[in-house]
């Protein structure tokens, strides 16, 4: 702990510096390979939305011998050939959607699902959800998206910059297409939970981001004036400094996030858990590193295209290109007196 501990102290002084802008090809690269899978597959496979957006009906079971096998078994027995879906929620009960289903073969998935499982019609839990109340809330959701987005834009501009508004919305955008790209290849149900999931992960993002570009702002103030050095290597420095508070505070939030993906959903098979914590466990990692490896080197090309800091690189290159320079002259007459021999002062 006392070695990682000294590693942030020499991150934080520039004595050690990993060049993230100076690499931002290879994460560029990276988000791309990761994009590019998630697009294919959201756009091939698509996202297994819940009945709560495409609309239904559910049947939930509880018996000590739940299992999908009788599950299929019922389902055929009822003739329903739809499309279904049918999860193990625990040991003792299992769940089933299938597309909306007439009062007539409601019935009939109850009758057979109530003999298969040797329980009464009554202790089965149904619920029917017609697609306008699905179309709603999937409606409700986008405009949700947009308007934080929208509001978040306008915060960031006034609180920080402009550009820096723009590469926090690039990172974010990032993040949701990604998780929403895992979630198809993984091929969770999308549900209310998950929805609530990539919004916590809207926050979170834009969280980490800020506490960065906040210490980018900081470091560049007045850089251009100062002519100490470029605006990505001022933004770099930044990125350093908070590269430990960054990893420590996403680890301590991964930690309880991952107990409830692999052990709420995985171990004790607690189905209803696992659509919010795989977004946020996908989101928090994702937006770490987008904060990092995204944002700052999108802000940093933004700035770099302006014709001030586009001035202030010519300077700090042609000051590092000529070692007689005469702040280097001035260096050396400074050093001049003390390398001489002092004088005997004895008379």
């Amino acid at each position: 702990m006392a070695k990682f501990s000294g590693l942030g102290g020499r991150l934080y002084r520039g004595e050690t510096s990993v060049d993230f802008i100076g690499k931002r090809k290879i994460w560029y690269s990276f988000s791309l390979l990761l994009i590019i899978i998630s697009g294919v597959t959201i756009f091939t496979q698509g996202l297994h939305l819940g009945i709560e957006f495409k609309g239904g009906s559910s049947f939930t079971v509880n018996s000590s011998n739940a299992s999908i096998n009788k599950a299929e078994d019922a389902l055929s027995a009822a003739g329903i050939d739809s499309q279904t879906i049918i999860q193990m929620i625990g040991n003792d009960k299992v769940r089933i959607q299938t597309d909306a289903l007439t009062g007539a073969e409601q019935g009939s998935v109850e009758s057979a699902l109530s003999s298969e499982f040797n329980v009464t019609i009554d202790s089965i839990d149904s619920q029917i959800i017609g697609p306008s109340w699905g179309e709603e809330i999937t409606r409700k959701a986008i405009y949700g998206l947009l308007g934080f987005l929208l509001v978040v834009m306008i915060y960031l501009a006034m609180a920080l910059e402009g550009k820096m508004a723009v590469a926090a919305i690039i990172a974010v955008v990032h993040d949701v297409f990604i998780t929403v790209g895992i979630y198809a290849v993984v091929g969770f149900e999308v549900t209310p939970a998950t929805v609530i999931g990539f919004l916590t992960i809207l926050g979170y993002s834009l969280y980490d981001t800020v506490v960065v570009f906040d210490k980018v702002r900081e470091n560049t103030k007045g850089i251009a004036a100062s002519g100490r050095s470029t605006y990505s290597h001022a933004a770099n420095l930044a990125v350093n400094q908070t590269i430990v508070r960054s990893f420590n505070t996403s680890l301590v939030a991964l930690l309880p996030v991952g107990s409830i993906l692999f052990v709420g959903a995985g171990l004790l098979g607690a189905g209803t858990l696992k659509d919010l914590s795989l977004a946020l466990f996908i989101g928090l990692a994702t937006g770490t590193y987008s904060s990092l490896c995204i944002a700052t080197p999108i802000l940093a090309a933004l700035r770099e295209r302006e014709p001030a800091m586009q001035a202030l690189r010519k300077r700090v290159g042609n000051r590092s290109d000529k070692p007689n320079t005469v702040s280097s002259v001035q260096e050396k007459v400074d050093r001049g007196p003390r390398n001489q021999p002092k004088r005997d002062r004895r008379r």
